[in-house]
């Protein structure tokens, strides 16, 4: 399908170490000229653990940005040179001190398409186990560890509020009730 878009160029306006923002002129389907800015960042895997007694792993965060406590999967980003497999056993790791007997790759999305090119990539760990964890000095983590169907019930009631968190919980939802049943 014919792209409706032409960049007609394209910088980057502003940068951190963990994002950029790319500003584009483009030329629209009318044929008229616009601006439009575009948050640039790694690709992120999300990871769904299950310990061997069929119990969810949850990060409850404290996110600065909206001055909230939000549960959530473990999450992060892919750096340079890592495979998303890599990432995602490290995030475990890091965020809830994980450590899985199988790592298995579920699916991507996009996670703000609007404003933002990232992928999200998910993964169901099993068998997992827990141990000390390795935080960044910004992360602000507490770990939990409840039934499948009790985790299942926050992400249908609205109580898991990052949005790629509950759509890994909701899309796996069949698979974790095999797991437990």
């Amino acid at each position: 399908m014919k792209r409706p878009f032409k960049t007609l160029t394209s910088r980057i306006a502003w940068s951190c170490p963990w994002y950029a923002i790319r500003q584009d002129e483009i030329l629209l389907p009318d044929g008229s000229q616009g601006v439009y800015n575009t948050v640039t960042t790694s690709t992120a895997v999300w990871i769904l653990p299950v310990t061997p007694q069929g119990e969810i792993v949850l990060c409850r965060s404290y996110r600065y940005t909206v001055d909230d406590w939000c549960w959530e999967l473990p999450a992060g980003s892919v750096k340079p040179g890592q495979t998303l497999e890599e990432a995602a056993l490290e995030e475990l790791h890091e965020e809830v001190g994980g450590r899985c007997e199988a790592l298995t790759h579920l699916g991507q999305f996009y996670t703000a398409n609007g404003i933002c090119d990232e992928v999200g990539h998910y993964f169901l760990a099993t068998d997992v186990t827990l141990g000390p964890t390795a935080h960044e000095p910004a992360e602000v983590i507490e770990v939990h560890i409840k039934p499948i169907e009790q985790v299942l019930q926050m992400a249908f009631a609205g109580e898991i509020t990052d949005a790629p968190s509950a759509l890994v919980l909701l899309q796996s939802a069949e698979k974790l009730r095999n797991l437990s049943g």
